[in-house]
This record gives C-alpha cells, structure tokens and sequence, in this order.
C-alpha cells in the first residue's frame, strides 16, 4: 500500500505506543522494518524523534507519551524531505532536537539553557554525519545521531537509555550504500 507522509507517521506513532523497551535504537529498527517505514524519506523526521521519546518515557522520563508524539509528529510532518542535501541540516537530527525541546519544553525564548545544550547536541550529531560524508542514508544517519542522543539523555536526565551494536541489515536495500565507509557496514565489523 502507498502511504501519505501523515498516514506513515500516524502508524509511526501507533507503534511506538506498542514499544516497550529503553533503547531508541532498538526502538528505531524495529519499527523501520515495518512497511509504512521507505529506506528513506520524511516519515524519518517523526520516527527518529519519536523513538526517542519513546524510549525516555519507557525509561521513567516523565512526559505524556501520546501528547509528546503528537506534537513530535506535527514538527516532523514540518520538515520537508531531502533536508540534508538542500539544507544542509539531516531529519534525523532536528527529528531528535525537537524531541528534546518536548522533552524540555524548550521554545525560542527559553533561557534555562536548555535552547543551547539542544543546539550544541544537534552540532555535535551533525559532526557525527558530516564525518561520514554523503550521500544520505536515512537508517545510517539515525544511527549515527542516536548515539549522540543516547549519551546526551543519560548525562543530562535522572534516566538511563540502552545503546545497541548496530550491525546494518538495511544495506541491500540502499543503491547508494558507501559500504565500507559506513560505520555500521557488516562487512567491516
């Protein structure tokens, strides 16, 4: 079935509500298996953020689950696809900075200083993928940026998230794979 981008991310959320693990990776993989998830494509702006969220709350972060991913989904749905190579910002990072700001209630004149740790995490992610270089790869992106976030949440909240050895199961699915340059490439493990 060919879904609409609000259609992905609706059941995007309905599994989520399913999940009952701490580790957004984990999270992640198991809902981009399912057939509403593409190799790439926007539906990554809401997954991404919305598995970590999921994972905090799993974990005892205290947030209205089903309020946080609704509004997780209304910021993705924002985001136009092919972000990363017209704008020079990836999905999976803004997807995990908005979490963060619902996670934190951060806005545009928050002054907590939870406006720059969130900015100072997505330059950090953004490091992570430019390190790599393109082109784009939606599931290597995410894992990339989670593991920026995994370490940004246990260091900055009274929770602990999980953090898998991703070994990729995605890459014949990718014509653009780089293969061994990629840190998840099973051949290079």
């Amino acid at each position: 079935m060919d879904y609409t981008l609000k259609e992905r991310g609706q059941r995007i959320l309905e599994a989520c509500l399913l999940e009952t693990g701490t580790n957004p990776m984990a999270i992640f993989d198991h809902i981009a298996k399912l057939d509403f998830v593409r190799m790439h494509g926007p539906e990554h702006h809401i997954l991404d953020g919305a598995a970590l969220l999921t994972a905090f709350h799993n974990a005892g972060g205290r947030i209205e689950l089903p309020a946080a991913l609704a509004e997780l989904m209304n910021r993705g749905l924002a985001m136009p696809g092919a972000a990363c190579g017209h704008w020079g910002v990836c999905g999976a990072v803004t997807s995990l900075g908005a979490a963060l700001s619902i996670i934190d209630g951060t806005g545009p004149l928050s002054t907590d200083g939870t406006w720059g740790e969130h900015m100072a995490f997505c330059a950090r992610a953004l490091g992570k993928l430019a390190r790599v270089n393109g082109p784009r790869c939606c599931k290597r992106d995410a894992y990339l940026s989670f593991e920026e976030a995994i370490d940004y949440v246990n260091t900055h909240y009274p929770v602990r998230l999980s953090k898998s050895s991703i070994t990729c199961h995605y890459h014949t699915n990718n014509a653009q794979c780089i293969k061994e340059r990629c840190p998840f490439w099973p051949k290079s493990k």
